[in-house]
């Protein structure tokens, strides 16, 4: 599975118990999320920021979008949010920062598309 797969399955992740260690498998224990909503670090401050997400949009589902690009240890990628089956409410991309033994140690957010109230 790749980082971009593992990083939307953590988002998508709806058991606690679970969530808590797929974040921990990727994230450093100092890891940072940033984006216009949300600026936490820790484990637990990230797994929180994603619960949040999902009690904002429920049943919809995040997958990869169409844009990765990596170098050094930096990469780069979109994602949408919406229904399993249909299009996205919400689209945006993350620059993710990766640790010497490749966990993610920063994520920066931006998004692109939000639902509209």
């Amino acid at each position: 599975m790749t980082l971009v797969e593992r990083y939307v399955a953590t988002w998508n992740e709806t058991d606690a118990d679970a969530r808590a260690k797929a974040v921990a498998e990727l994230w450093t224990e100092d890891g940072t999320y940033t984006d216009p909503l949300a600026d936490v670090a820790g484990h637990a401050g990230i797994a929180a920021v994603i619960e949040a997400a999902q009690g904002m949009f429920p049943g919809l589902v995040f997958t990869p979008g169409e844009l990765y690009d990596a170098h050094h240890h930096i990469a780069r990628f979109t994602w949408h949010l919406g229904p399993a089956d249909g299009a996205p409410v919400a689209t945006g991309f993350d620059v993710v920062e990766l640790a010497g033994d490749g966990k993610i140690r920063r994520v920066l957010g931006f998004l692109d598309q939000v639902p509209t109230a």
